[in-house]
């Protein structure tokens, strides 16, 4: 099988994880890495000089230079926010499937614009929402889909921890996540939006409460958010990054090692008239019979097997898969607008005490 080319634009934490995982996987090559400031220091492990020497491969100032010069199979963009939809302009325009890290742009606006140039020009894009890569997500989706939970009724989810107050998290040059734009719903919620849509279908509407009162900065570290499903199913969920508590997918989904995990604890809770799935533990209960149901009766109760495997690797493979044509965009340009859609939707919601339309 011929090895897939793959750029990488943007040299920071998250893009040093995406060059890690092609020089793992057989099937895909790095030819180039994009980044403005060379060298420039990855977290502690390097430049991103001394990286590309080590693969061999150049690097280029800027994504037009690398373009101009040689045209890779895809290109992965790992860069900020607001550089995201033109970047992934000038791939459409040269088409060449994109990767867009999350969100697929920095306001629904532009996330439109690449939606529809993506779509006249036929070109691929794939958004890097790593969690529908998970298997864990894979296997509720299928335990949803097979209906032994009856209809859903609704869903409890919670994201809940502490981000660290001495390590300069919030302070220096990342002082801005104190202010507007820097709290966890623009920052952490997209992820749990994108889960939700997956495991339950489409949200319709938010709700919204929000508080500064733990850490007292001038955003938020604390939301609580109602949701409506197109399927008539409700949503509650608690987001918070000031909560000593491990009730978070990184905390109890073992996938990612940086991080003590507590695999008693569960993150969602899916109900649905028959029964209800834990997740990620899998703890399955549910009436034997449709005409037995009671609280009264007790349940079946099972613990479903899991498999688990590192997300960001499985969303390598499947970018690859796409480039050669071999699958389709998990999460497309259009789910990974929606995701955004719904994100700013919450934030509306919570500015000013309303029931926001997400569709």
């Amino acid at each position: 099988m011929k090895k897939v080319r793959l750029s990488v634009a943007g040299a920071g934490l998250i893009g040093y994880r995406h060059i890690e995982e092609i020089q793992k996987n057989p099937g895909c090559e790095l030819v180039s890495i994009v980044d403005p400031h060379p060298p420039k220091k990855i977290a502690g492990l390097g430049d991103n000089a001394g990286l590309a020497a080590t693969a061999s491969v150049p690097v280029f100032s800027s994504l037009d230079e690398m373009l101009g010069q040689d045209t890779p199979d895809g290109v992965i963009l790992a860069t900020p926010n607001q550089l995201h939809a033109e970047q992934a302009l000038a791939c459409i325009r040269a088409g060449v499937p994109v990767f867009i890290e999350k969100p697929v742009a920095h306001t629904v606006a532009e996330g439109v614009r690449v939606c529809e140039a993506a779509e006249a020009a036929g070109v691929k894009v794939l958004v890097g929402h790593h969690r529908r890569h998970s298997p864990i997500l894979h296997k509720v989706v299928e335990v949803v889909q097979s209906g032994i939970l009856g209809q859903i009724v609704g869903v409890i989810g919670s994201a809940v921890f502490y981000k660290p107050d001495s390590d300069g998290y919030y302070d220096g040059p990342n002082a801005w996540r104190r202010a507007p734009g820097g709290g966890p719903i623009l920052i952490n919620l997209i992820h749990e939006i994108g889960n939700l849509r997956a495991m339950v279908g489409e949200i319709v509407a938010v709700q919204a409460f929000t508080s500064n009162a733990t850490r007292g900065f001038e955003v938020e570290d604390t939301a609580a958010i109602n949701f409506r499903f197109a399927n008539g199913a409700l949503g509650s969920f608690l987001l918070s990054d000031a909560a000593g508590c491990p009730k978070s997918w990184e905390q109890t989904s073992q996938e990612n090692l940086q991080y003590p995990t507590y695999p008693d604890e569960d993150c969602y809770t899916i109900i649905g008239n028959r029964g209800s799935l834990a997740v990620p533990t899998m703890r399955l209960k549910y009436y034997r019979q449709d005409n037995d149901r009671s609280w009264y009766k007790p349940f079946v109760c099972e613990t479903l097997p899991v498999e688990r495997k590192d997300p960001l690797a499985e969303q390598i493979a499947h970018f690859a898969a796409v480039i050669r044509g071999e699958a389709e965009p998990l999460v497309s340009a259009r789910d990974g607008l929606q995701n955004l859609r719904v994100t700013e939707a919450v934030v509306e919601a919570a500015k000013h005490g309303s029931v926001v339309a997400t569709v």
